[in-house]
């Protein structure tokens, strides 16, 4: 059945969102104007526009919608069902592979159930399939819908709670070692070029991390906040510095003082080295007039947790799945991932949307891994259970317990000696 025949009333549409310095037409101005009404967020002002449209832009945003095509009241500009993606890179444990970044899904409440998000996200993984790109990644609101797309979660965060009182302190370090650099609080824009050193090494060297798009320019400098529409007057940020003067460590903050507790709230906090952690964990700690800190990006393995001389000063108070990952293309994923150990496995895939679907023999010579098709059975998983396997945020043992793989014991065992490797994967991008 086509589109056409399907939706009668509705018509699907990419939009064009023009030249630097053209001004949007009324289908984009109204399909913002949709993305905010989808996330129950309040109409947007010509600055919220202005900011989406230039980071749309650098990032070469394709955005996408459903019209409705004979509107009996009003303009018929604002659309009902939003959906956004473009192209970054993952740092998949093993190099960098491109990956389709998906975001601002919604479906108006009189259209749900029509499957306009199925058409919407069908339509875009084919897109990134054509184009080669092999993973496409989103973060969710709701952690019930995706898994049907074959997308699976691959990395977790922690929301922490750290009571900055004078409970608050750190060992010392058992080799006595004296902490180098310093920490300079620097003025979110005048900050901007640290950050991006310091979340570059992070990238480079952080398997789950996913390059940020050009809205964290706008967040983190402080120019914008989109909640707010208007710029950032709260923000600070602290950048720590090594012996050379070199920035390997910030984190980036606001203080809320509405409740009857005064916290700071993180917005971002990224470290190179462990000594630069611990020393911004110290700062905020020595925030005057504060008595916790609120952090919802933390890693699941913590350093902080064993550095603290009082552990039950840092409340976890809950884990949440982060990033959920689709693989498109097996034989180009897999041979970018680490694998631990040499072996051969066959992975039974089963994807509806066919493009992970097959028998894939995966062989690892050196720690490299060749991927070929092949009639032989094998290792039974859905595409979503691989997505989850893939970064190594879970094991080939807990997704077998789970239900979610099924094969012999000796099948089961060489895939995880070859699959299930350190480090765990830690992603700190939203979209």
């Amino acid at each position: 059945m086509s589109a056409a025949d399907r939706y009668p009333d509705l018509e699907f549409a990419t939009l064009d969102l023009g030249k630097e310095g053209d001004p949007p037409d009324a289908r984009v101005v109204g399909w913002v104007e949709g993305l905010q009404r989808g996330f129950q967020h309040p109409r947007p002002n010509d600055d919220f526009r202005n900011t989406w449209l230039e980071h749309a832009r650098a990032d070469r945003l394709t955005v996408r919608g459903a019209w409705l095509r004979e509107p009996v009241l009003g303009s018929g500009t604002i659309p009902v069902a939003t959906y956004s993606s473009w192209d970054k890179a993952i740092n998949t444990g093993g190099g960098e592979l491109p990956l389709r970044m998906i975001t601002d899904i919604t479906v108006s409440p009189t259209h749900r159930r029509r499957g306009l998000l199925r058409r919407l996200i069908t339509d875009d993984l084919c897109d990134a399939a054509d184009h080669g790109v092999p993973l496409a990644a989103l973060t969710v609101s709701e952690g019930s819908i995706y898994g049907r797309f074959g997308f699976g979660v691959a990395t977790h965060v922690q929301h922490l709670e750290v009571d900055t009182t004078a409970r608050f302190a750190l060992r010392e370090p058992v080799d006595g070692a004296e902490a180098g650099g310093r920490i300079e609080l620097v003025e979110p824009d005048e900050a901007w070029k640290a950050v991006q050193t310091v979340f570059a090494g992070f990238h480079r060297s952080t398997r789950g991390s996913v390059e940020r798009p050009e809205f964290y320019r706008h967040i983190l400098s402080g120019a914008f906040d989109f909640r707010e529409q208007g710029p950032d007057r709260k923000l600070r940020t602290a950048v720590h510095l090594d012996d050379a003067g070199e920035p390997d460590g910030y984190v980036v903050y606001s203080v809320d003082r509405s409740g009857e507790v005064r916290a700071i709230d993180v917005t971002d906090f990224v470290a190179l080295t462990p000594a630069a952690y611990l020393r911004l964990w110290d700062y905020l700690a020595g925030v005057d007039m504060v008595q916790q800190v609120r952090w919802n990006f933390a890693p699941t393995h913590d350093p902080l947790e064993w550095a603290l001389v009082e552990p039950r000063t840092r409340k976890v108070k809950h884990v949440a799945d982060f990033l959920w990952l689709r693989v498109l293309d097996v034989p180009t994923a897999l041979a970018a991932r680490p694998w631990g150990a040499d072996g051969s496995v066959v992975l039974e895939v089963d994807d509806p949307l066919g493009h992970a679907a097959g028998r894939w023999q995966v062989v690892v010579e050196g720690g490299r891994a060749s991927v070929s098709s092949t009639d032989a059975a094998g290792i039974r998983l859905a595409a979503d259970a691989l997505g989850s396997l893939y970064l190594g945020d879970v094991t080939v043992p807990e997704l077998r317990v789970a239900g979610r793989l099924g094969g012999d014991d000796d099948s089961v065992a060489t895939l995880a000696a070859m699959a299930d490797v350190a480090p765990t994967p830690y992603c700190v991008t939203g979209f």
